[in-house]
């Protein structure tokens, strides 16, 4: 069921939620309007938190759409993996290169075409989801292909779902949102995001010097924070959590892409040694690996036109494909 609801942060045939922050994506959008947002959730047995009458927990009943190119989208896969849904959710992935209609189907290696309806665009994913839709084609979403509607396109909203909702299904030792440090990670969360994964954009879309100092300086705050505060393996220490997902996906965009064409050069995160050696922790856990492809990464962040009007690629850095070759 379409609700509206301001939502968080979630990547755009254009531009995020708030136009001012375009994420993973060229700033250029002819299918703009006012935005709706599906919020329902996958339960085991009855209805979720942030929609109504619920939908069971079952294997192949829901498809996910995602971009490799957006961290957002790609923190769902990573919970995926971790949870061992790869045989209970199927995935279908975008092409990295944003269209004047936004997201794409197909046309690009390891981009895949709508197995469900042929579609050409995202939004038309939307639109067949409500008719009277008038918003952004956002990725990712969570397919109900059982009854054919949207169960969810909030990342955040999705990732506590696979957390928990397929537990009878798949049992799993994995815990993102422990209870117990509930409050801890929300707070941490909150930070990350403004001046971490939005910082970066801040970053590279800011309209003013003043803007971009601003946006630049709290994002390097932030990554000083994060080197400080991992004294364990993880950053609530030796557990991981949602938390890690949430950094780890800006953390290995960082320096191939983000250090580049965002202007956030101050330092590379291979700069920070506890930083790198906790992104190679994460990318090595199992599954991981899989959910990161630096082409899909680069080719999207590159050919935003805004930014870069010859779409060219750099062809580094050598450190970043050389941890990828390792894993």
């Amino acid at each position: 069921m379409l609700h509206p609801t301001s939502g968080s942060a979630r990547c755009a045939n254009g531009t995020r939620s708030d136009p001012s922050s375009p994420s993973c994506s060229n700033t250029a959008s002819q299918w703009r309007k006012k935005t709706r947002q599906a919020q329902n959730s996958a339960q085991s047995r009855s209805a979720g938190p942030t929609g109504e009458g619920g939908f069971k927990a079952e294997a192949g009943r829901y498809r996910l759409y995602v971009a490799l190119i957006c961290p957002w989208a790609s923190r769902t896969l990573i919970a995926r993996a971790l949870k061992g849904l790869e045989d209970v959710i199927p995935v279908t992935i975008v092409n990295p290169t944003l269209t004047d209609q936004g997201w794409q189907f197909g046309g690009y290696p390891g981009a895949d075409e709508d197995p469900l309806f042929d579609s050409t665009y995202m939004h038309e994913l939307y639109t067949r989801a409500d008719p009277e839709f008038t918003g952004r084609a956002t990725v990712p979403v969570l397919w109900d292909m059982k009854q054919n509607v949207m169960v969810n396109n909030e990342s955040a909203d999705i990732l506590r779902m696979l957390d928990t909702a397929f537990e009878e299904l798949v049992p799993s030792d994995v815990r993102l949102f422990p209870e117990a440090i509930g409050d801890q990670i929300e707070t941490l969360n909150k930070r990350v995001y403004d001046k971490l994964n939005n910082g970066v954009y801040k970053s590279g879309f800011a309209s003013s010097q003043k803007a971009y100092d601003e946006a630049v300086s709290e994002v390097f705050e932030t990554l000083d924070m994060l080197e400080e505060k991992l004294t364990g393996d993880y950053i609530f220490g030796d557990q991981l959590t949602e938390t890690d997902i949430r950094i780890f996906v800006t953390l290995i965009r960082f320096d191939a892409a983000y250090y580049g064409i965002f202007k956030t050069n101050r330092r590379q995160i291979a700069d920070y040694p506890r930083l790198s050696a906790y992104m190679e922790r994460i990318l090595r856990l199992p599954g991981v690996r899989d959910t990161v492809d630096m082409d899909h990464i680069t080719r999207g962040y590159y050919s935003i036109k805004a930014l870069n009007p010859n779409g060219i690629r750099p062809v580094g850095p050598d450190h970043i494909t050389k941890l990828l070759e390792a894993v």
